[in-house]
């Protein structure tokens, strides 16, 4: 876990349980707006304790950043709670705890995508990925192929334009990110295959086109944006069939 400043957490801490105290108890949807995110910040606490907080996992963020992102989200979906749903339920303390709980993970999902690193893949790539860990190289391909394939814009088609949408988020920890996947390509990829996808993805570098890589590996001919793409092609399916899951889940 990456550190953070103590005392102000045990503040915090502190702060959240005698404000929780000095609130009487009465049902939920009698509940003035502060009352219930002060109520059910534990439960964001809770929650944002179930990610990862390695370098690996999530970028710069500390568990108290992530503790604050789910705060924020709370907030909001304090703002959106459908009583109808809420007061028609059997046990309305558990659907209450379902709707919040639902979004605050997707707030503090959302943040640390956004913080990780210059890597940008469209956010409901990454949820089928994560959906898919676990199911054969599924994952995997799906990883890999968002990040190398999609940026040779001769193979994209109709069904690939969501992965041209521009990503405006700041970026951080890009250093980190390109550390990472360099060394996964070093591992597995011969030196032409490795420097097909670097200089594809510019992870030490700007990114080359196909007909500047051609001319870096020396590959002459009228073929030679084809041999590029097939190197790339053949790199990644290597990648695909070597690289353990869980070291894609590291990265996302």
């Amino acid at each position: 876990m990456k550190s953070y400043n103590v005392q102000n957490y045990v503040r915090y801490k502190n702060d959240v349980e005698a404000t929780i105290k000095s609130i009487s108890n009465k049902d939920f949807h009698l509940y003035n707006r502060n009352e219930l995110v002060t109520t059910f910040l534990p439960l964001v606490e809770n929650i944002a304790r179930k990610f990862a907080t390695s370098q690996q996992a999530s970028g710069v963020m500390d568990i108290t950043d992530l503790i604050q992102e789910g705060s924020l989200n709370l907030v909001k979906a304090v703002d959106r709670i459908q009583w109808s749903m809420i007061l028609e339920s059997e046990d309305q303390e558990k659907t209450l705890k379902s709707f919040l709980s639902k979004r605050i993970k997707g707030g503090i999902r959302r943040a640390i995508d956004i913080n990780r690193g210059q890597m940008r893949l469209p956010e409901h790539v990454t949820n089928n990925i994560r959906k898919n860990f676990g199911k054969d190289k599924k994952a995997v391909a799906m990883f890999f192929n968002s990040i190398f394939l999609s940026i040779d814009a001769g193979t994209r088609d109709d069904d690939d334009l969501f992965l041209q949408i521009e990503d405006k988020s700041e970026p951080y920890n890009q250093e980190f990110l390109n550390m990472y996947l360099t060394s996964l390509l070093k591992q597995h990829l011969t030196d032409r295959e490795y420097h097909t996808l670097r200089l594809s993805y510019g992870l030490d570098c700007d990114k080359h086109s196909a007909k500047e890589i051609a001319n870096y590996l020396n590959i002459e001919g009228s073929g030679a944006y084809v041999r590029v793409s097939q190197l790339k092609k053949q790199a990644v399916d290597k990648l695909i069939t070597n690289v353990d899951h869980s070291q894609v889940f590291d990265i996302l």
